[in-house]
């Protein structure tokens, strides 16, 4: 071989060399830039914005809403949360994947296709507007009129940025979704709730209630399936005190202190109980979607994060009811206005606010309010202090809290000013909500809340 061939071989062989690392080059760049791309396209890439609009368009539709209990929108919290958050399946880490089979029953969600691109707030869009339509069939026509409108409006938007066919193809999921948990919610035994029911009677059980004396509300409303498989494993408080009608009794001084306290409210005591009546207003799971909502501006979350705290937060207030509602009819206690009237003799005594149609024992707006608080905190950290503006809307002055938990106390504190409960029926409305989220934290597992 003669000195120009093996000069020209070295030339080659360099060549090819460095033609071969300039390939790598290249091919690490392109993987680098579809990391980027593919991570800027996540849900955690995407402001809170839709879902924004959205919980307004949900408090619109409770406060509008006729002939729902005012504990029964804990359901239209829930599976509207359950179906942001499962419209963003496709873009979540495998972690969120794991733990949100853990939804108690729900089969039929869509198959993910990973070939395809979502637009993850087009998503979200078209869920909840299938969710809502189906949630609130009996919505006005201008209600209804207002969910097209907006899934119209928001659908423009998007598609003003993106391609059509990625805005159908996160549409089509949205809604196949929506589909899904609908029918899943169907089946939740909501439909059993109000069947027929014998009060049971004899001393210190409860009773209709002054001035409406209205049949029980959703006597078997604790029979729902849960949300969270064993979310409400362990969470009833226990027996309440024992029924005495003897002025020595620890029950006589229990209700005495309801008494003796109507007596002697602060002009704070009755704005406090009058901010959290809820009905009229936003229903009591509606002001919790508020705070909820105002939680999410003031810490200005990304779609991901808000989508999961609109699920568990959802999830947390409708599970608590559903342990609430199943010891309030175990236990049908005596509700304060009754005793006061018929035990102490006391017969034109009125609470400050109309006794809710169900048992005493515990105290829903306790249970529920913990629990969400509870979500809440651990998924937003500390706040905090917080003003809660819900009610600006009807000229109630915004109240001020050191810590989202304080929020959950005093809403269950407010049903003793408003005379409606006992205090150690609050205690154990505190107690379960705390033990409800627990069992919700502990099933899904932190890892995913970090």
């Amino acid at each position: 071989m003669t000195t120009t061939s093996r000069s020209m071989i070295r030339h080659t062989i360099a060549f090819l060399f460095l033609t071969a690392i300039l390939i790598l080059i290249l091919l690490n760049s392109c993987q680098r830039e579809e990391t980027r791309i593919n991570q800027k396209h996540k849900p955690s890439s995407y402001s809170s914005d839709v879902l924004d609009k959205w919980m307004t368009m949900q408090l619109r539709l409770m406060r509008n809403a006729t002939g729902i209990a005012n504990h029964a929108f804990s359901r239209h919290f829930a599976y509207a949360g359950v179906v942001a958050f499962e419209s963003l399946r496709p873009g979540l880490p495998g972690q969120s994947l794991q733990w949100s089979d853990k939804w108690n029953g729900l089969t039929g969600l869509p198959v993910i296709n990973h070939s395809k691109k979502y637009y993850y707030p087009a998503n979200v869009n078209a869920a909840m507007a299938a969710l809502n339509k189906a949630m609130f069939p009996n919505a006005t026509a201008a209600d209804k009129i207002a969910i097209d409108s907006l899934e119209a409006a928001l659908k423009q938007e998007f598609l003003d940025d993106q391609p059509e066919s990625i805005i159908t193809s996160s549409s089509n999921f949205g809604k196949a979704v929506a589909t899904a948990i609908f029918n899943w919610a169907e089946t939740d035994g909501y439909k059993n709730a109000n069947n027929p029911y014998t009060i049971p009677t004899g001393s210190g059980l409860w009773k209709p209630t002054a001035p409406a004396f209205a049949n029980p509300a959703t006597p078997y409303w604790g029979n729902n399936r849960t949300i969270i498989a064993g979310s409400t494993n362990n969470t009833q408080a226990g027996s309440p005190l024992p029924y005495s009608t003897d002025p020595a009794s620890t029950f006589y001084t229990m209700v005495k202190e309801v008494y003796d306290a109507s007596f002697a409210l602060t002009n704070d005591q009755k704005a406090m109980a009058m901010f959290w009546r809820d009905v009229p207003g936003v229903s009591s799971p509606g002001h919790w979607l508020s705070i909820l909502q105002q939680v999410v501006k003031k810490t200005r979350s990304t779609l991901d994060k808000t989508a999961l705290a609109y699920a568990l937060t959802g999830t947390a207030i409708n599970d608590a009811l559903i342990a609430c509602f199943d010891g309030k009819y175990e236990y049908s206690l005596v509700r304060p206005i009754t005793y006061i009237r018929e035990v102490m003799g006391h017969t034109t005594w009125n609470s400050f606010l109309g006794t809710p149609a169900h048992p005493e024992y515990s105290s829903a707006h306790s249970s529920l309010s913990l629990a969400a608080a509870r979500v809440i905190e651990k998924i937003f950290g500390n706040v905090g202090s917080f003003t809660d503006h819900t009610y600006d809307y009807l000229g109630f002055a915004p109240r001020t809290y050191p810590s989202i938990i304080a929020i959950g106390v005093e809403a269950g504190r407010s049903r003793f000013y408003a005379g409606i409960h006992y205090n150690p029926s609050i205690d154990a409305g505190i107690l379960q909500g705390n033990k409800v989220a627990e069992n919700i934290l502990n099933a899904i597992g932190n890892q995913i809340l970090k």
